[in-house]
C-alpha cells in the first residue's frame, strides 16, 4: 500500500496537499512486478551531467519540465504559468526526494526535440510536458527511444501513445460525463452540432459510443465550418422538432466561445423548445461570456469542480502575486503525482503499471486516471447554466468505480 507520503509535513503543507496526494490512496496495493515498458531511469547511463536551466528542488530524483518558455503568442505565458504551478507544488510538499529540471521546448519539434535529448542526457527519469501537439509527439519519440514515460499537457489526443500520457483536459471525458448524465435524467435521443475540425472529430465519435454505452440513439450529428454552414447544421437539427413533438431530447454543442452561445441562439430562435430539448455542452462552457447567454439558460455541461481551483489559485497568488490560468493545476498535479509515486512506489515509481492504475489518481481537479493508450479519464461534476452563471447540480465522483467513464 501507499505509506504516509506527508512525513513531518507542516499542518499548513498538509492541508494544501490533502486533494491532491490523499488520492493516491485510490491505487491501493501497487503491482510487484515491472515487466517490460518504462521504468525510472531505464536508458539512461551512468554518465548523467549536471542539469541545465532552472532547477525547483535537491532530489535525488530528477525529471523535466519542457515548457515553450520563449515561443511566440500566448505561449510564453502557459509556459510560466506551468513553470510557476511546479515551483508551487516543490514549496508545498516541503521535502521531497525530487529534482525538477526546467528546460526550453522553444514551440517548435526540433526544440522540442532538442530539449528531451538533453534531459534524458542529464538523467530525467520522467517528462513533464511539453504543452503543443507537436513538440509532445517529438519529445515523446526521442522518451521512448529511451524508455522514458512522459506526461504531456497537449489536449490532442493524436500525440498520446503508449508511454507518452496526456495529463490535459480532454473532449473524451467531457463528452462521456454529459452523456452519461442526461441519459440518467431520462434522455434517450441525441443530437451533435460539431465544428469540422480535428477537436469537432474527436467528440463525434465520442459522442457516438457514449450515447450507444447509454442506450441511446443518435439522431444527428451535423458539422459546420462558418457562418453558413453553421445555419445550415442548425436548420438541420431544429427539423427534427417540428410541430413542437420533438424527436431529439438533448443536443450536444461542444464549443465555447462565441460558437456555442451563438448555435443556441439560433435552435431556440427555429423553435427548439429548450424546456424539452435540453442543451449539452463541454467544459468550454466553464466561461463567464458563455453562461451569460439567455438561450442556454437550463443547459448542462461538465467541469472539475471549483473548490480544488480555488485554493490552488489562492496559494498561487499569494506565491506570485497573479491570478493562475486555468490549466495551470495540470502542471501542479504532474509534480505532485511524481513526488508521491517517487515515495511510493521505490523502484516501480513510473512504470507503466504504476501510470495506469486503473483506479487512478486525485488532483486539483479531481480523480484522474491515464489509459494505456495514453488519454486520460477524469471525473467532472456537472453544471447548470441559469441566472447569468452556473451551479453544481451533481457532484464530481471521487473514484472510478462507477459508471459513465
Amino acid at each position: 500500500m501507499f505509506p504516509n507520503l506527508f512525513g513531518r509535513m507542516s499542518t499548513a503543507r498538509r492541508r494544501a496537499l490533502a486533494v491532491v496526494v490523499g488520492g493516491l490512496a485510490l491505487a491501493g496495493c501497487l503491482p510487484q512486478t515491472t515487466g517490460p515498458g518504462f521504468g525510472p531511469g531505464a536508458g539512461i547511463g551512468p554518465d548523467a551531467t549536471a542539469p541545465s536551466g532552472q532547477v525547483f528542488g535537491t532530489g535525488s530524483i530528477k525529471i523535466a519540465m519542457l515548457l515553450p518558455l520563449t515561443a511566440e503568442g500566448n505561449a510564453g505565458n502557459v509556459a510560466n504559468n506551468y513553470k510557476n504551478a511546479a515551483d508551487l507544488a516543490i514549496r508545498d510538499l516541503g521535502s521531497s526526494d525530487l529534482q525538477v529540471i526546467v528546460k526550453d521546448s522553444g514551440g517548435t519539434s526540433e526544440s522540442a526535440q532538442a530539449a528531451a535529448s538533453l534531459a534524458l542526457a542529464e538523467g530525467a527519469e520522467l517528462i513533464l510536458g511539453p504543452v503543443f501537439s507537436h513538440e509532445v509527439k517529438s519529445a515523446g519519440a526521442v522518451a521512448r527511444q529511451a524508455a522514458v514515460p512522459v506526461i504531456g499537457f497537449s489536449t490532442d489526443v493524436g500525440a498520446a501513445t503508449r508511454g507518452v500520457y496526456l495529463l490535459s483536459f480532454l473532449p473524451r471525458s467531457d463528452v462521456a460525463r454529459v452523456v452519461s448524465y442526461a441519459a440518467a435524467q431520462g434522455k434517450r435521443s441525441f443530437a451533435a452540432i460539431v465544428p469540422t475540425s480535428a477537436y469537432g472529430a474527436v467528440v463525434a465519435a465520442e459522442f457516438q459510443q457514449s450515447v450507444a454505452r447509454n442506450s441511446g440513439r443518435v439522431m444527428a450529428i451535423e458539422q459546420y465550418g462558418d457562418s453558413a454552414t453553421m445555419q445550415a447544421a442548425v436548420q438541420k437539427i431544429t427539423a427534427f422538432s417540428a410541430g413542437g413533438a420533438s424527436q431529439v431530447d438533448a443536443i450536444l454543442i461542444p464549443e465555447g466561445g462565441a460558437a456555442g452561445p451563438e448555435i443556441a441562439r439560433q435552435l431556440v430562435a427555429g423553435g427548439v423548445s429548450t424546456a424539452s430539448v435540453k442543451l449539452l455542452g463541454s467544459g468550454q462552457w466553464d466561461d463567464a461570456a458563455v453562461q451569460r447567454e439567455p438561450a442556454l439558460a437550463g443547459a448542462w455541461f461538465p467541469s472539475p469542480n471549483k473548490a480544488g481551483f480555488n485554493a490552488f489559485a489562492g496559494r498561487y497568488r499569494n506565491a506570485f502575486g497573479s491570478t493562475p490560468i486555468r490549466i495551470a493545476t495540470n502542471g501542479y498535479d504532474a509534480v505532485i503525482l511524481a513526488a508521491a509515486l517517487a515515495r511510493s512506489a521505490g523502484a516501480q515509481r513510473f512504470t507503466d503499471a504504476v501510470l495506469t492504475n486503473p483506479n487512478g489518481f486525485s488532483g486539483v481537479d479531481g480523480v484522474f486516471r491515464f489509459r494505456a493508450d495514453g488519454t486520460n479519464d477524469r471525473g467532472l461534476a456537472i453544471f447548470e447554466i441559469g441566472g447569468g452563471s452556473a451551479r453544481e447540480i451533481e457532484g464530481a465522483p471521487r473514484s472510478f468505480s462507477g459508471g459513465g467513464f
